[in-house]
C-alpha cells in the first residue's frame, strides 16, 4: 500500500474510534464528577483518609489538597528511590543516585515522567508498581481535578465552594482511570505488549555479544502511562521499544489511548455547564491545530532530498521501520499535543520544521488538546483571554458564560498564561549561558539552542519527553528541569483554582443582544487566533534561532 494511503486509513480510523468514544465517554465522565453518589470503594478510601465526602471546599482549600498531594506524592517517591537498594523486589538494582531520584520524583508527581536514567536499569519491580505506577494514576487524576473544579466554578452561582479535591481525585482513579487502564492493558497485550514478571530475556546480537533484556508488567503499566499523559514507561527507547509497542497496530492503539480523555473532556465541560454547544469552539480549534501541525511535521519528513534517504525510501534515521515515517510522525505530534511524552521515534532526528512544530505544539500550552484536565483548563484560560480582548475592541464588558471578567479573574488569566513562557525561557537562557551547559551538548549552534529549549518546553509542560543532543545526568540541568517541573505544574493550576473560586461566587449575567456569541465558528476562530499569535510573539525569537535557524540552514 502507498505509504501516503495508508497514513490517511490510519487518520480515518483513529478519527472514527475518537468519535465514537467523544459522546459516551465525555458524558460518563460529568456524571462521575457531578454525582452525589459515592461507591464502595471510594468510601473505604475516605474512611482510611479520615475524609468527609460531603464537605464541599472554597478554592483555597482545594488548593491546599492539590500542593499536599504533590508533596507527600514527591516525598514518598523520592524515599522509595533512595531506599531500592533494601526493598524486597528490588531485583538488585542500588539506591537511585539523589540528584536523579530527585528530579524523578518531582517529574512523576507532576505527570511529567522525566527521565534522565534508563529505567531498566535503575528501576526494580516494588519501585516501578508501588512508586511509578501509582503516581501515574494519582497525577493524572490530580489534572482532571483541576479542570473539573474551573468548569464547577463556571457552571455554579452564588457559593464559595467548587468540590471536595479528595473527592474528585479518587473518582478520577476509580472511576476513570483504574477501568480505561485495565481496557487498554488487555488490548496491548492482545497486541503483544509484555507482560510478565519473568527473569530478563537474553538475546543473542548480529557480532554474537549476548544482551539481557528485562521483562515487566508493561501492557499495564503502558496503558495508564498513555491514558492518563504520563509518559515515562519501563524502557529507555520507550514507545520505540518492541516489548512496548511491537506492532503498526499497536502504535495506532496508543495514540488513540494518549487522545481518549482529553478528546472527552471537552464533551465533559459542554455537558457541566448545560449547554452542549459550549464544546464545539473548543473541538474546533483542537481538530485544526493538531491537523496543521500534523501536515507539516509529515510533509517535512516524507522529504527524502539526501542519497541514503532516497535509497531506504524515506528518511528513516531514528525512525522504527515498523511504524514508518507516518506513524512516527502521528505519534510525536499526539505526544507533544497531549503533553505525554512518550516517543516512538528520536525527535532530535526530525527536520528542523518538523520539530520546529513539535515545540509549536508544546508552547501553545499544549491545547491540542492538551493533557488530560490540563488541556481543558488551559483552552478554557485562553477563551478567557479571547473573550477579554474582544470586550475590548467593542468596548464591552468581558463575560464568559454569563460571568464577568474583572480584575481578580485577569490577574489570575495573566499568571496562567505567563508562567510557562517565563519558565521556558528563563530557564532555557540561564542554561545557555553557563559553560558547563554549553559542554554537555552534543553540537553547538541551532541544534544545541533547539535542545536546551525542548528540554525545558517539556519540563514546563508536563511533557517529560526528550530531545538528544543534551546530557541531563547531573548538575545545574537535572536541578532546574526539576524545579521547573513543579512551578510549571503548579502555579497555573492554581491561577486556575483561584478563577473557579472567583467564577463560583458571582451570579449570571443574562444573555443580551451585546452578548458575544461563544458557540459558533467565529468564536472558534477568535480562540485559534488568541492561541496563535501569544505563542508566537512569546516564542518566535527562541524558534527561528533554534529549529527554524537549522532548517534554514
Amino acid at each position: 500500500m502507498n505509504p501516503a494511503t495508508a497514513g490517511l486509513l490510519q487518520i480515518a480510523l483513529l478519527l472514527v474510534a475518537l468519535a465514537l468514544s467523544y459522546r459516551p465517554l465525555g458524558s460518563y465522565l460529568a456524571r462521575v464528577y457531578d454525582s452525589p453518589v459515592h461507591n464502595r470503594a471510594e468510601r473505604v478510601v475516605y474512611r482510611i483518609c479520615g475524609v468527609d465526602p460531603e464537605a464541599q471546599q472554597r478554592w483555597t482549600g482545594y488548593a491546599t489538597g492539590v500542593l499536599c498531594l504533590f508533596g507527600v506524592s514527591a516525598f514518598l517517591l523520592y524515599a522509595l528511590q533512595r531506599a531500592q537498594g533494601v526493598l524486597p523486589g528490588g531485583q538488585g538494582r542500588p539506591a537511585v543516585p539523589p540528584d536523579t531520584a530527585f528530579t524523578t520524583a518531582i517529574g512523576y508527581a507532576t505527570n511529567t515522567d522525566w527521565q534522565s536514567q534508563p529505567p531498566e536499569v535503575t528501576t526494580g519491580n516494588t519501585l516501578l508498581l508501588a512508586g511509578l505506577t501509582v503516581q501515574n494514576f494519582l497525577s493524572a487524576a490530580v489534572g482532571v481535578a483541576v479542570a473539573v473544579a474551573l468548569v464547577r466554578g463556571l457552571a455554579r452561582e452564588r457559593t464559595d465552594r467548587i468540590g471536595n479535591v479528595w473527592v474528585d481525585v479518587t473518582r478520577g482513579v476509580v472511576r476513570v482511570f483504574l477501568p480505561l487502564a485495565f481496557l487498554g492493558a488487555v488490548v496491548l497485550l492482545v497486541g503483544g505488549v509484555v507482560m510478565s514478571f519473568a527473569g530478563p530475556v537474553v538475546v543473542t546480537a548480529l557480532d554474537g555479544a549476548q544482551h539481557r533484556v528485562p521483562l515487566a508488567p508493561v501492557a499495564a503499566i503502558e496503558s495508564v502511562k498513555l491514558l492518563g499523559s504520563n509518559g515515562g514507561g519501563l524502557y529507555g527507547a520507550n514507545s520505540a521499544h518492541p516489548f512496548e509497542n511491537p506492532s503498526a497496530l499497536t502504535n495506532l492503539v496508543q495514540v488513540y489511548l494518549m487522545l481518549l480523555v482529553p478528546v472527552a473532556l471537552l464533551r465533559t465541560f459542554g455537558v457541566m455547564v448545560g449547554d452542549h454547544r459550549q464544546s464545539r469552539p473548543l473541538v474546533s480549534v483542537v481538530a485544526v491545530v493538531a491537523a496543521a501541525v500534523l501536515c507539516l511535521v509529515w510533509a517535512v519528513e516524507s522529504r527524502v532530498p539526501r542519497g541514503a534517504a532516497q535509497v531506504a525510501g524515506a528518511a528513516l534515521e531514528g525512525r522504527e521501520s515498523r511504524f514508518g515515517v507516518f506513524g512516527s510522525a502521528l505519534f510525536a505530534v499526539a505526544a507533544t499535543g497531549t503533553s505525554t511524552g512518550a516517543e516512538n521515534a528520536a525527535h532530535n532526528t526530525f527536520g528542523g520544521l518538523a520539530v520546529a512544530g513539535l515545540l509549536v505544539n508544546m508552547v501553545l500550552g499544549e491545547i491540542a488538546p492538551g493533557g488530560v484536565g490540563n488541556g481543558l483548563h488551559a483552552l478554557l484560560v485562553v477563551a478567557l483571554l479571547a473573550v477579554f480582548l474582544a470586550s475590548l475592541m467593542v468596548g464591552r464588558t468581558p463575560e464568559y458564560l454569563g460571568k464577568k471578567i474583572g480584575r481578580v479573574e485577569l490577574s489570575a488569566v495573566s499568571v496562567a498564561v505567563l508562567t510557562m513562557p517565563l519558565l521556558v525561557l528563563t530557564g532555557t537562557a540561564a542554561a545557555l549561558a553557563l559553560p558547563t551547559t554549553r559542554d554537555a551538548l552534543a553540537e553547538d549552534g541551532p541544534a544545541g539552542v533547539t535542545a536546551v529549549l525542548y528540554t525545558y518546553a517539556s519540563a514546563a509542560n508536563n511533557n517529560g519527553g526528550a530531545f538528544g543532543g543534551l546530557d541531563v545526568g547531573g548538575g545545574y540541568v537535572q536541578v532546574t528541569v526539576g524545579l521547573v517541573m513543579a512551578f510549571g505544574r503548579f502555579l497555573p493550576a492554581l491561577a486556575v483554582l483561584r478563577l473557579a473560586g472567583a467564577f463560583a461566587e458571582q451570579g449570571r449575567s443574562p444573555v443580551t443582544a451585546g452578548t458575544l456569541p461563544t458557540t459558533g465558528p467565529l468564536f472558534g476562530a477568535l480562540l485559534a487566533g488568541v492561541a496563535v499569535l501569544v505563542a508566537a510573539l512569546t516564542f518566535l525569537p527562541a524558534l527561528a534561532l533554534g529549529p527554524l535557524a537549522g532548517a534554514l540552514g
